[in-house]
């Protein structure tokens, strides 16, 4: 018996918006600061903290790439608090979220991103890994620091195979 398959579909803000927030200046409130030499787009995602003593990290993730077609084993959440992953590169990257049933991962959807775009995946929302594509990649990312175990994961019994649609 095969692995069932995962189609990668566009990173639009309405397919995406039942695991977070798609970052991107396409569309979002925007005005000109630092006397009109700044352009300023504002609030572009809901940071959630939890837990005792949460406060906001930024980091600079380093990723390798991945190829497709795609062995997905393995998703993860964050209990405590969203995690926010915008690329410092042109590249695409994939990003897997799976919905919640009665405690555990549903089947996983996939999204490739497009230029300037980037996620903030809710607070307990399972997701796959940084799955970055074509070359190393970074990203800014913004998620929890803080007491507390803010890591679950989550081995599937079968793997799914994300690939291409066409």
């Amino acid at each position: 018996m095969s692995a069932p398959a995962i189609l990668i579909e566009p990173l639009t803000p309405e397919a995406f918006a039942p695991f977070g927030q798609v970052i991107q200046t396409a569309g979002a409130h925007h005005y000109p600061i630092n006397a009109g030499m700044t352009e300023r787009f504002h609030d572009l995602a809901n940071v959630q903290l939890a837990g005792d003593n949460p406060r906001p990290l930024i980091s600079i993730f380093r990723g390798q790439p991945y190829a497709i077609p795609l062995n997905l084993k393995l998703v993860e959440r964050h209990p405590l608090g969203s995690q926010a992953f915008y690329p410092l590169s042109d590249r695409p990257f994939l990003v897997i979220v799976a919905p919640d049933m009665d405690g555990i991962p549903g089947t996983p959807r996939a999204f490739l991103t497009g230029p300037d775009q980037g996620v903030n995946i809710a607070m307990n929302t399972w997701h796959g890994v940084l799955t970055p594509l074509e070359r190393d990649s970074d990203f800014l990312v913004v998620d929890r620091g803080g007491d507390g175990n803010n890591l679950e994961e989550y081995l599937y019994p079968a793997p799914f195979i994300v690939k291409n649609a066409d």
